[in-house]
């Protein structure tokens, strides 16, 4: 071999490797490393989680009733009551004596009615006998005018006859004034015992009152008086004291905040599971009960309505019960619990994990159809944006997959339906079978279709 072709082939081959080299760093450059999973048929079920705490469908606050200081705490927390049992006393001495007073005073108004009565019938059989002495009076004053004429009677017993007469009239008039007073006087003794009557009615309520009844059955769960404290009614807006609470533990809800975003998929009916953090590792069945009407501000936890001044942007929450069908033993309000609501099922569907669905937009999309026919990729003119019936902008965005075809990430929209905690159904564009890109994060957020991938599903190593 001559001298020259050696330094000639050792510059061939390091040309040649070096293109090799070039075009290999191009080659990984341009390729993007994912993870995928496979498009598969199966079951989903859609899930609404929320936490809350436990209550009782039914129970009560006693609340203060009047004044006075607590003689005797007859329950104890833990107790079982039945409806009316005794459950505080309130000291009742000066009630107790006003009722006493008010009846001595109910005793006078009864006699005076029954000395009005007898006043109002003396009173009319005076007017009685005054009518009939008018009767007679008048007959003799009518004969005695006829008589004098005749000239049979002398001038004074006409004159008899007529002042017999007169008298007779105002005697009448007198007792008639006399009985009208009297039947007055019996209204009023009558009013005066209705009204001594409702005054005692109102004392003895208030005498009742330093005894406090159970409202309902159930369980006493809480008491925070202590003998000796004094117990004030309420006023206006302001509650009385706040003496115990009465809870009947037989139906059972967990009372939880579901987030706006969710509510409208909760329906009373729906099965719903309850774990409760004081029963740990055990679940409890139960259903919906009834779902809020009304948002409440999370900060606050007032409803909408009573806040004017709420931000707009303020997150909200709705209030569900979860009724728990067979409530645990020793079971107390307040517990935290957290209900799963099942929202939705079906079964048979293609699903795919939730992290695969990607968003781009159409100008996205048809720059990358540029770039795969060999473009810049770069949209020259932006297009007149697309506006709906009624003029309102129209969305640009297209939800789909990337899907693994020959090596390369292509995009496909699909539709989707319900969701489950890790998977999503899809109701159209995606077969059962098909590759789709799950990760990484970075990879979907700026991956393009048509771009050359390296698949690599190898768990990452952890670092201690």
């Amino acid at each position: 071999m001559k001298t020259w072709k050696k330094p000639a082939l050792i510059i061939g081959a390091a040309a040649v490797l070096t293109a090799i080299v070039v075009i290999s760093v191009k080659s990984n450059k341009d390729t993007v490393t994912v993870q995928t999973a496979y498009a598969a048929t199966g079951n989903i079920t859609s899930i609404v989680t929320a936490s809350g705490e436990i209550r009782p469908q039914n129970y009560t606050n006693v609340l203060g009733q009047g004044i006075g200081k607590i003689t005797d705490i007859d329950v104890a927390e833990g107790d079982t009551v039945k409806k009316g049992a005794v459950l505080l006393r309130v000291e009742k001495i000066q009630p107790a004596a006003d009722v006493k007073a008010q009846q001595a005073t109910i005793d006078s108004t009864e006699a005076g009615v029954e000395s009005a009565e007898a006043a109002d019938a003396a009173a009319q059989a005076d007017v009685q006998q005054s009518e009939a002495n008018l009767e007679k009076a008048k007959n003799d004053w009518n004969r005695g005018q006829g008589l004098y004429k005749e000239g049979l009677i002398a001038k004074s017993d006409f004159d008899t006859y007529k002042s017999t007469y007169y008298a007779a009239v105002a005697t009448l008039a007198g007792n008639q004034a006399r009985a009208k007073q009297a039947h007055d006087q019996l209204t009023v003794a009558k009013f005066s015992q209705a009204q001594a009557s409702a005054t005692e009615v109102r004392l003895r309520d208030v005498l009742d009152k330093t005894v406090y009844n159970a409202p309902i059955a159930g369980l006493v769960t809480y008491i925070p008086v202590k003998v000796g404290e004094f117990v004030v009614p309420g006023i206006q807006n302001a509650e009385g004291s706040y003496l115990m609470t009465i809870a009947d533990m037989a139906d059972v809800n967990a009372e939880v905040m579901v987030d706006e975003a969710d509510v409208p998929n909760v329906k009373v009916g729906q099965q719903a599971t309850v774990t409760i953090d004081a029963y740990p590792g055990q679940t409890f069945k139960g259903h919906v009960a009834d779902v809020g009407e009304e948002a409440i501000l999370r900060t606050s936890g007032l409803a909408t309505t009573q806040q004017t001044s709420a931000n707009s942007q303020e997150a909200r929450d709705f209030k569900v019960h979860v009724r728990i069908d067979q409530p645990p033993k020793g079971i107390r309000p307040g517990l935290s619990s957290t209900a799963r609501i099942d929202t939705g099922h079906i079964a048979n569907v293609v699903t795919i994990p939730i992290q695969s669905l990607a968003m781009r937009t159409k100008q996205e999309l048809e720059a990358d159809q540029q770039r795969e026919k060999g473009g810049s990729g770069v949209t020259l003119a932006a297009a007149k944006p697309a506006t709906n019936a009624d003029g309102t902008p129209a969305t640009n965005d297209i939800q789909g997959v990337f899907v693994v075809r020959n090596n390369k990430a292509i995009f496909v929209p699909v539709q989707t339906g319900i969701s489950g905690v890790t998977d999503i159904a899809i109701t159209g564009g995606l077969k059962a079978g098909e590759v789709v890109i799950t990760g990484s994060y970075e990879a979907l957020r700026s991956l393009h279709s048509g771009t050359t991938v390296k698949i690599d599903n190898s768990v990452p190593a952890t670092t201690d």
